[in-house]
């Protein structure tokens, strides 16, 4: 018959002699003695009828689970092991549990028995994630809020506690203890990307703790904190834990390093209490994030609160059981080992009755575990205890004792505190990367800016200088020449009058003379209007010259100010409009150097006419048709040439035109180029040009003649024919890609350039025609004329550009593209994002539809991301003034993985 005496308060059996017993029915290595029995008897009342039913003073009823700061305490028992079969098979087993009502008779004798109330009551069958999932899983839970956690065994030694808490399951994964089970539901419920969860393991080995995961740290001091009474390991080594998988390595290598010995009572009695402990940090939004916009960036500020942090503190302990020694048969180090254990179990048990009790005074400095345990019971943790105990008469000393632990612990409520902070440094991380790339952009421009400046600026004196010497030397020699030709034509005129009239005055012709006469008045008429046109022209050039002198003092003038850079652009502006007029003068005196030519050959067939005609009628007759035929004549060339390039179309002919481009007058070239020109902008004659071999002639022009007004006109005229796509495939196959690159790169005149670019531009909206961009130069040129900086070149610059990426997101969309993108290749990602957001309406809508397309092929993600362009999305997806190129950016950032990571990774929200 087993004894009615309980064992005393402060010294009963306790928890954890680290036994490797299977929890369902395995056996029990250790051997057992009849336990030393305590003189205080069980206060329960004694009834042989009607057992009585313990419960805590504090917990009236069903109402204990109201209380959620209660020490919560279940009960296991384990099923007999091989020993206690055959010695006691003549008795009945001492414990009678009722799950369903939550109690735990345990037999005084036959007839009379005391029961005892738990939170939960287990079997001998009970699985282990039954146990982990009512004694472990709401600790774990709580945890993962912020608070802290323990989960404690206690209980004789051999009666699981190490196989409820630390089995690892190796062989059957339905065996994982407590401390596996709550890693998982750790490591399932935390995000790696903002989480942490760090572990250490220790033991405590005669009142001296010792890392379990370093040997060789073997007496870690406690640390309190001062004013809160925290409790610190700071000597404790830390494992960062990303897997499951490490964690079983870190259980392995700590039970390893646990002491054990064998005993009578257990062949694995661990020496130790095991103390695994396990930090886990939280990060948690405080705000919701916008969009924040400044005067010259829009950034995105992640959000309007630093985010929240918790810290919860899972502590799981695995305490040693105390033994008596003439049933363990310690001796030597064991005995010294035992004794130290009953001191600090003795200690906890002391603690655990003046908090039931509520008294004044707790002596949680009498040992090293009632420190470590400071926060457990009577702190701020959600503690549940399990108490294990064995179903065998011979030591139910040991389970009364177990069990009176247990009911007094239930009594101990806590005040549970949930740590929370606010994470002022990730706030702060954020902010300081934010800030790292405003001031690297604003620098970036800066520099881009300043460049830019000098640049102009020294384009602009290099500019005047040469405009100024080339419009000085053509003026001085085409007024020496002009007034060269007029004095000779008028000699000439005069000799040929004189000698005229002297024949006419012999041969006695006074009618002829009259008619001659009258020929010279009107010749002379018309010779006088001429030298009156003439001199106005004179006087322009001088005005033209005059102000060019004028335009230079003020640019020295403006050069020497601070903030002369407008001025200088507007001047330069100015110089371009100067060279204009300069052009069309010479294009005047041109014409009026054939129409005085005409005049000078009229005369003369006018007079040869008088050599032949005797009749002064006759004479006078054609002289009069002469004359007006000359002066409608020189009305037409007056007013510019009225006539539509229709009507000259079809009265001269397309070939006679064409054939116009090869002559060596350059006048004739230029003009006829130019009708070109006018004819290959509308649809209709662009066929019969290219059928009539106008194309080839205009590449011709390009490839042979250096005169900038020619390959200006003449690639105006190829970019017309472009627009047409059989046209653009005709372009490429004459050469005419490498022709033009040739072309942009000599031009210096931003209207050639303009042209060079449209031709470029139109050709890139050919699917066909990539790869042969790519190879003959074609992008290289056209992001090569950027140089110019002229709005109406970089419009067309980016036109090609949005046409070249909208082909190849074609052709990706397709499956006929798989490579990063030819532009990205050839360099012309910093141009993009540098004018994404370009003043310019024109050059910036071209800009955001090339980012858009090129966005939707993923392979160009990653170098979009490293060159600022999702940051240009981003901004295009909100502020673009074209809903549809909003909506296109906004469903190209939410359907590529790699941006959608980025803007996860930022905390941005589209």
């Amino acid at each position: 018959m087993a004894s009615s005496s309980s064992a005393a308060a402060g010294g009963g059996a306790g928890g954890g002699g680290g036994s490797r017993t299977n929890g369902g029915g395995g056996s029990n290595r250790g051997s057992f003695k009849p336990e030393r029995t305590s003189n205080l008897k069980s206060s329960s009342l004694k009834s042989k009828h009607h057992p009585t039913v313990r419960r805590s003073n504090s917990l009236p009823g069903a109402a204990k689970d109201e209380v959620d700061g209660r020490v919560r305490v279940a009960v296991r028992l384990r099923p007999r092991n091989a020993e206690e079969l055959m010695t006691d098979a003549d008795y009945a087993d001492c414990v009678e549990p009722e799950p369903e009502l939550k109690r735990l008779r345990l037999r005084k004798n036959n007839w009379d028995s005391d029961t005892y109330e738990f939170d939960e009551v287990l079997t001998d069958f009970a699985s282990q994630k039954r146990v982990y999932e009512v004694v472990a899983k709401p600790v774990v839970e709580s945890v993962l809020d912020g608070y802290n956690g323990t989960v404690m065994a206690y209980g004789q030694t051999g009666t699981g506690k190490t196989y409820t808490l630390g089995q690892l399951g190796d062989e059957d994964s339905s065996h994982r203890g407590i401390m596996v089970r709550s890693m998982e539901d750790i490591l399932a419920n935390i995000s790696p990307e903002t989480d942490f969860v760090s572990v250490s393991y220790l033991q405590l080995y005669m009142e001296t703790i010792q890392d379990l995961l370093n040997p060789a740290n073997d007496n870690i001091p406690i640390v309190e904190d001062p004013k809160t009474g925290e409790v610190s390991l700071p000597g404790a080594t830390v494992w960062e834990i990303r897997d499951q998988s490490s964690f079983w390595e870190l259980l392995r290598l700590g039970e390893a390093h646990r002491f054990a010995a064998n005993t009578k009572l257990n062949t694995e009695s661990s020496r130790s209490h095991a103390i695994l402990m396990v930090q886990v940090t939280r990060s948690v939004m405080g705000g919701e994030a916008f969009s924040g916009e400044d005067d010259n960036h829009n950034h995105l500020v992640q959000s309007r609160d630093p985010p929240l942090v918790r810290k919860g503190k899972l502590v799981v302990v695995d305490l040693a059981g105390s033994e008596r020694v003439h049933k363990s048969g310690s001796e030597g180090q064991t005995l010294e080992e035992a004794k130290s254990i009953n001191l600090s179990l003795s200690a906890l048990g002391k603690c655990i009755n003046a908090l039931a009790e509520n008294s004044p005074h707790v002596p949680v400095r009498d040992s090293k575990l009632t420190r470590l345990l400071k926060d457990s019971f009577g702190g701020t943790a959600r503690t549940s205890l399990i108490v294990t105990i064995g179903p065998s008469p011979r030591h139910r000393g040991e389970t009364v004792s177990t069990i009176l632990f247990g009911q007094r612990a239930m009594k101990v409520e806590n005040m549970l505190k949930i740590k929370e902070e606010f994470d002022y440094k990730s706030l702060s991380r954020r902010l300081e990367i934010q800030l790292d790339k405003v001031i690297a952009e604003n620098e970036r421009r800066q520099k881009a800016f300043d460049d830019e400046i000098k640049r102009v600026e020294l384009d602009s004196q290099n500019h005047i200088s040469e405009v100024e010497r080339k419009f000085t030397t053509e003026l001085e020699k085409e007024q020496t020449k002009c007034q060269m030709e007029y004095l000779d034509s008028i000699k000439k005129l005069e000799e040929k009058w004189m000698i005229n009239q002297q024949k006419h005055h012999n041969n006695g012709f006074a009618g002829g003379s009259c008619s001659l006469e009258t020929k010279n008045r009107y010749d002379s008429e018309d010779l006088a209007k001429v030298e009156e046109l003439l001199q106005n022209e004179i006087i322009l050039r001088k005005a033209a010259e005059e102000e060019v002198n004028n335009l230079k003092g003020q640019i020295a003038m403006l050069t020497s100010a601070a903030d002369g850079n407008a001025e200088l652009l507007q001047l330069h502006k100015l110089l371009e409009v100067e060279t204009n007029e300069k052009r069309k003068l010479q294009e005047e005196v041109s014409m009026l150097q054939g129409q005085l030519l005409q005049l000078t050959f009229e005369a003369d067939q006018m007079r040869r006419y008088l050599d032949k005609v005797g009749s002064g009628n006759g004479f006078s007759n054609g002289h009069s048709l002469v004359a007006q035929d000359r002066h409608s004549h020189l009305r037409d060339m007056d007013n510019g040439h009225k006539s539509s390039f229709n009507s000259l179309f079809e009265q001269v002919g397309l070939q006679r035109i064409l054939s116009m481009l090869e002559s060596q007058e350059a006048n004739v070239r230029i003009h006829a180029v130019k009708v070109v020109a006018n004819l290959a902008a509308e649809e209709a004659n662009q066929e019969k040009i290219v059928a009539a071999g106008g194309l080839s002639s205009l590449l011709m022009l390009l490839r042979s003649y250096e005169d900038e007004t020619v390959r200006r006109v003449a690639a105006g005229a190829i970019a017309n024919l472009a627009m047409n796509e059989v046209n653009q495939e005709l372009v490429v196959a004459e050469g005419g890609i490498s022709l033009l690159a040739v072309t942009a790169e000599d031009a210096e005149d931003p209207r050639t350039l303009r042209m060079v670019a449209g031709a470029i531009a139109n050709l890139c909206g050919n699917d066909k025609l990539q790869t042969k961009l790519k190879s003959e130069g074609g992008i290289r040129a056209l992001l090569g004329m950027v140089r110019c900086r002229h709005p109406d070149v970089l419009a067309q610059i980016a036109r090609g550009i949005a046409n070249f990426a909208k082909c190849e997101s074609r052709a990706a969309a397709q499956g006929t593209k798989r490579g990063k993108s030819l532009l990205i290749e050839d360099g012309a990602l910093p141009w993009i994002v540098q004018n994404a957001n370009n003043e310019a309406s024109p050059i910036r809508r071209h800009i955001e539809l090339a980012l858009c397309h090129l966005a939707q092929h993923e392979v160009n993600a990653r170098d979009m991301i490293a060159g600022g362009a999702l940051w240009e999305m981003v901004r295009i997806s909100r502020d673009c003034s074209r809903e549809d190129i909003r909506s296109l950016a906004r469903r190209t950032l939410g359907s590529i993985p790699a941006f959608q990571a980025e803007l996860r990774r930022l905390r941005i929200e589209v």
